[in-house]
């Protein structure tokens, strides 16, 4: 897929360079895939498994992803080590500042994936307005090096929203929830190779290869009793970050992905027509139309949350079984009491009919339990788990589309008998 849109030169006030972005060709999906991949599993195993926590987690790759760009952006032409590493490091922040919305501000991820997909369209929107295109074979000034960077966060933020909201109303597992992005980047092609716009097809690409992206690591790092390859967080993240780095290595052998000096980047590239435009434009309505059918559907139907269990949470995601008196022996007794009181008030608000109450809440519970794991977590792993997953189950019916009463009750009611009666 081909980005060109009619296009001026750079400002002449701007730093003039060589086009800082590799030719689009199957090795650039190949590898943004990988990307995506090794970002996601790689914040996990921070985030979780070494237990640094999300807001640490987020405040790190910040610092890293300013170093990256700083990098990146000094250079006068294409890199692929630079490239390549600034993509991971924008994969994981996008990825994180998403997670940030949704589990420490309870921010709905329908709420986040609108929010991200308007700011991502006044990004294309002044993008375009200050440099007449959105073509990534231009980048050849800072400034549009500055936008194109902006839009591939946002992308990534965006496509963590919708790929985690999607997950939250089908309830799929880790192997079927790679299924449907990829149906929609397949759709993509061919409305492409069908004569439409090429800079549409590939943002459209670009954003869906996220959820692809993750749900693969997802399913490499998911326990095989959870329908994964169980190779955990750690050893996907190597598996992964290995392949990059062959696939780097080789493009910087190669030069394959490489535009030749010689090439004009601001070739007018468009689709084959107005009436081939107007086909693929169609069937992007119509694969849209099908999705969101697709998942009203399925999320009618009564299902455990997916991100429940891709946090190792959930009464059907792990079959850790203890007694209340097992599952707070080790923890300290006031942060058991502080948990319980939140648990019994937001209870109190459900049988009291107050919906809006409960949500938030709820809300302090989740943010009690995340800044006490790092505490808690060391002191009996198995406890935590076994709880982790009750707060699960009550969050996801509290923050179902469409809550339940009865469901909320049991959540929440298994949860405070957990925490001690």
């Amino acid at each position: 897929m081909t980005t060109e849109l009619t296009e001026r030169p750079p400002s002449s006030q701007a730093r003039a360079m060589l086009n800082k972005v590799p030719e689009i060709t199957i090795w650039f999906w190949v590898i943004k895939i990988l990307c995506t991949t090794v970002g996601e599993s790689f914040a996990d195993w921070i985030n979780t498994t070494l237990g640094v926590g999300l807001t640490n987690t987020a405040l790190i790759f910040t610092a890293v992803l300013a170093a990256a760009l700083f990098v990146q952006m000094r250079l006068r032409r294409y890199v692929p080590l630079a490239y390549w590493l600034t993509v991971v490091v924008v994969s994981i922040t996008g990825t994180l500042y998403t997670d940030i919305l949704t589990d420490s501000q309870g921010v709905p991820l329908k709420v986040s994936t609108t929010v991200f997909a308007v700011l991502l369209a006044i990004v294309f929107g002044i993008w375009y307005a200050r440099e007449r295109t959105l073509s990534i074979h231009s980048i050849t000034s800072t400034p549009r090096e500055a936008f194109y960077w902006l839009a591939v966060l946002v992308t990534f933020a965006l496509g963590t929203a919708a790929g985690d909201w999607t997950l939250e109303l089908s309830g799929w597992g880790p192997g079927k929830s790679v299924l449907l992005p990829a149906a929609l980047i397949a759709i993509v092609v061919v409305a492409w190779r069908l004569g439409g716009q090429p800079v549409l097809a590939f943002w459209l690409a670009y954003i869906l290869t996220r959820p692809l992206g993750a749900n693969i690591g997802d399913w490499f790092a998911t326990p095989k009793s959870e329908q994964g390859l169980g190779l955990g967080t750690a050893l996907t993240s190597v598996i992964f970050l290995v392949a990059i780095g062959a696939t780097v290595l080789y493009l910087t052998w190669s030069k394959a992905d490489v535009i030749p000096e010689s090439e004009a980047p601001d070739t007018d590239v468009h689709g084959a027509g107005p009436s081939r435009e107007r086909l693929a434009l169609s069937l992007y309505v119509v694969a849209a139309i099908a999705a969101g059918l697709l998942l009203h559907h399925t999320s009618q139907i009564p299902h455990t949350s997916a991100l429940a269990a891709e946090e190792g949470g959930g009464s059907a995601s792990n079959n850790i079984q203890l007694t209340p008196a097992q599952a707070v022996a080790h923890f300290p007794a006031a942060d058991v009491a502080s948990l319980k009181t939140i648990a019994d008030d937001t209870l109190k608000k459900v049988n009291a009919g107050d919906q809006n109450g409960a949500t938030a809440r709820i809300k302090d519970l989740e943010t009690t339990w995340d800044d006490d794991q790092s505490k808690l977590k060391p002191l009996d792993s198995n406890a935590w788990t076994f709880l982790d997953g009750r707060i699960d189950d009550a969050l996801t019916a509290l923050r179902a589309s469409n809550p339940d009463p009865a469901t909320e009750k049991q959540a929440l009611t298994a949860l405070s008998t957990s925490l001690g009666g």
